[in-house]
């Protein structure tokens, strides 16, 4: 049974940073491309960055580059999001998602339908 399982969300003030973490179970994880997500208050989830499963090559959303930053460490199966520079507009569920079929091609890291397996979330709340 594949489990991902986010944590590091929290309240923050805005200029702050956090780092959120997302512990994989139940799968291969260093065979599977990992991607961030983001849901804010009556949005659509929206994809933020996405990393292979080597960790060689990552994929940010447009207007969020520059400030998140996304990164692996396979021998604990792992996946970050680094933010910095939090603003109160990136307040939302971010949630970290595994890709079964690891595509090569970063354009299928931005939809969230190339994703299988995903998890709960965790709450990043912004104050300005």
């Amino acid at each position: 049974q594949v489990q991902l399982v986010e944590s590091g969300g929290g309240l923050v003030q805005a200029g702050g940073s956090l780092r959120l973490s997302c512990a994989a179970s139940g799968l291969i994880f260093s065979t599977n491309n990992m991607g961030w997500f983001q849901q804010a208050p009556g949005k659509e989830r929206e994809f933020v960055a996405a990393i292979s499963w080597s960790g060689g090559l990552t994929a940010y959303a447009d207007s969020l580059k520059g400030r998140f930053a996304i990164s692996r460490d396979n021998a604990k199966n792992t996946v970050y999001l680094q933010i910095n520079s939090l603003k109160p507009e990136d307040t939302a569920v971010y949630y970290c998602a595994a890709q079964k079929m690891a595509f090569g091609n970063t354009r299928y890291w931005r939809s969230q339908t190339n994703y299988n397996y995903w998890g709960q979330g965790t709450q990043v709340t912004v104050s300005s």
